[in-house]
């Protein structure tokens, strides 16, 4: 229901913001005849048919810059209205007209700020400023309203985070959009001023060859975001095939440390880059021999040297990816979450803070669920156990601070107390998913349905 009444209360401040730009400039001429609006409606059309499509069900195009062109060439009340109209339908009706009514009311402000700027020119000294910065706030306002409800509406439909979505779907969209805004002025001074067979429309079209291509980079862009996840899976999978024992081990080790980080940091964004950082933790045990890791008897110094060095040896596997897929907290965390707070641990042996906070916080989480996941060796113990154990080795083996930040979250029951509870609730698909897929209301759209879009993010 509340993702209903926000679709309908874009709709409605489309509607409304549309009728009063009518009502306040239904007499400036329209200036371009039927052609020349179908040739920009189709170009809206070709924009939002090519978009790519984000991780958090989201997608992006280029539309920002045809409606902004438009309104240049228009009074301010067509472009929200073509933005509105001419577009690619095929979704659910609440989606399409979520997608429709956002693209308009972000157009219609954009309108704003635009006309604001002609009715009030901006001059320094001789050089009249109003169309440099009309554009550049006009394209803001139209990011700010683009992303801003569809940041909302997939936060209202999955739970996720602001700061997540922002991260995962937008963050590296922002300066993009920026540099491409001005072409938006570009492309309607190469409409007015023909360059071509007396047409403009020639020299816009010249403009698409370059705006495909940036359309092909975010493409590539989000297809390398989708094969690092996937590679993360894989390579997770492939530890856990070794150790069946300890199934979503590393899974439960990066649910504990994101809440504990995020408690610690009280930052979404760094908890779930620790989250990620936490599932690759034990990758380097890849490298370690099966009759030694899953040895049931006691180790001997050798073989129990050789268990010590899977921290140092999963650096050495991932460092081909250090500054392309992952950075430097990924390594952090992977070579000392087995160090101690007394300075007991390994494999640098360092103390207290000199132990980096990522790597203390997974060595709880992963201390904890080992203690509740029993190995070959050893029985599991109950949480209650496992609890008294981290708060006996408080100052000892962990960070004093974290040990009372996770007596306070475990005393809350999050799901991954009890292990048997959490592995209960991830084989039955209870838990959300790392990348939760947008389904509005009850209805669980297919992979073909068009999720919330964004014209750039």
């Amino acid at each position: 229901m509340r993702i209903l009444l926000f679709v309908l209360g874009c709709f409605a401040a489309f509607a409304a913001l549309e009728a009063y730009l009518f009502w306040q400039y239904k007499d400036k001429p329209l200036q371009l005849n039927i052609w020349d609006l179908i040739f920009w409606a189709g170009l809206v059309f070709w924009s939002v048919r090519v978009e790519v499509r984000l991780p958090l069900s989201a997608g992006m195009s280029q539309l920002f810059l045809f409606a902004l062109a438009l309104l240049i060439l228009t009074p301010p009340w067509v472009a929200p209205l073509v933005a509105f109209l001419a577009q690619w339908g095929g979704s659910v009706w609440y989606k399409e007209l979520f997608n429709r009514s956002q693209d308009g009311l972000a157009t219609a402000f954009a309108a704003l700020v635009w006309t604001f700027f002609q009715e009030n020119p901006l001059w320094l000294g001789s050089w009249n400023l109003s169309a440099a910065f009309g554009i550049v706030l006009a394209s803001l306002a139209f990011f700010v309203a683009n992303i801003g409800s569809v940041t909302y509406i997939i936060h209202l439909d999955s739970g996720t985070p602001f700061t997540e979505i922002w991260r995962k779907n937008f963050n590296w969209l922002a300066l993009s959009y920026i540099l491409l805004s001005p072409l938006a002025l570009l492309l309607a001074r190469a409409y007015e001023t023909p360059l071509i067979g007396n047409w403009g429309g020639w020299t816009v079209l010249m403009f698409l060859i370059p705006l495909y291509y940036s359309r092909f980079y975010w493409d590539e862009k989000v297809r390398l975001e989708q094969a690092f996840d996937t590679t993360l899976e894989v390579l997770m999978n492939a530890l856990e095939a070794k150790e069946q024992e300890t199934r979503f081990h590393s899974e439960r080790v990066a649910d504990i440390s994101r809440d504990l980080a995020l408690a610690f940091y009280k930052d979404q964004a760094k908890a779930q880059d620790i989250y990620r950082a936490a599932r690759l933790h034990d990758i380097g045990k890849i490298a370690i021999p099966e009759a030694v890791l899953l040895k049931p008897g006691n180790l001997t110094d050798a073989e129990y040297a050789l268990i010590q060095s899977h921290p140092q040896k999963g650096v050495e596997l991932l460092s081909p990816a250090r500054k392309v897929a992952f950075d430097d907290l990924v390594y952090r965390v992977i070579l000392h979450h087995h160090e101690r707070w007394d300075g007991r641990g390994y494999p640098k042996g360092l103390a207290g803070h000199n132990i980096p906070d990522e790597a203390r916080i997974v060595g709880l989480a992963d201390a904890y669920e080992a203690m509740t996941a029993g190995r070959p060796y050893r029985k599991a113990l109950t949480p209650e156990e496992a609890l008294k154990e981290v708060q006996e080795n408080s100052g000892r083996q962990f960070d004093p601070d974290l040990v009372r930040l996770f007596t306070q979250l475990w005393e809350q029951n999050p799901i991954w107390r009890d292990r048997e509870t959490y592995l209960a609730a991830k084989e039955g698909s209870l838990l959300r998913s790392t990348s939760p897929q947008l389904s509005l209301a009850s209805d669980s759209p297919s992979p073909s349905e068009s999720g919330p879009r964004t014209s750039e993010g």
